[in-house]
């Protein structure tokens, strides 16, 4: 088994990942629903990334060294039309992250992650999404003083420090809230229940 050639895969599916991730923004095309070709490579990415986990197990740095690890982290946390696939990669994650073989921190993205597509509440305060005033905040969460605690666990800055710096981030990169957000929380409800999140 070609480990190296394994980690070079994994990097090259988050290159493509962000390559087209800063063509959407750049052309104002990240706040308007999921984008088709951007669910398509999601999609690929996925499909060809559990393939890999099958054969040799959570892509640990240990194994593959940090850069091909966090570059699966982040195609997991894309994968979102694979529930099955993102819940199994969670409880890989954590017992990776039990032996500490991974980071902490990726498990509590993951984490909340899925809480937010099943309906749940975080518990890091991780995962944002436009509010109705058409400001980025977190998605609905546990208490902010157990959120800050969990964070406080992970080195994580308080959540407070956090909202400022993804609105600043979103706003350096030209940012948009959606055109029509009633119509846009219909369509992220319809698309939960279609790959099956939530009932």
């Amino acid at each position: 088994m070609d480990l190296k050639n394994i980690a070079e895969k994994i990097i090259s599916l988050k290159n493509a990942d962000l390559e087209l991730r800063d063509r959407l923004a750049k052309d104002g095309q990240l706040g308007e629903g999921y984008n088709e070709d951007m669910k398509n490579l999601h999609t690929r990415n996925a499909e060809k990334l559990e393939k890999i986990i099958d054969q040799i197990g959570y892509p640990t740095a240990d194994k593959l060294g940090k850069e091909a690890s966090e570059a699966a982290w982040l195609v997991i946390q894309h994968s979102i039309n694979h529930p099955g696939f993102m819940k199994k990669c969670m409880r890989l994650l954590e017992a990776a992250a039990h032996e500490n073989e991974s980071e902490k921190i990726h498990l509590a993205y993951l984490t909340d992650r899925i809480a937010v597509f099943e309906d749940k509440p975080q518990r890091y305060g991780t995962q944002f999404d436009w509010d109705e005033n058409g400001m980025l905040s977190p998605n609905f969460y546990d208490s902010l003083s157990e959120v800050n605690e969990n964070r406080k666990s992970l080195g994580l800055n308080l959540l407070e420090e956090q909202i400022s710096i993804i609105r600043t981030h979103a706003q350096n990169e030209n940012q948009q809230p959606p055109k029509d957000p009633l119509k846009r929380k219909q369509e992220l409800e319809a698309w939960k229940k279609a790959v099956g999140w939530i009932k």
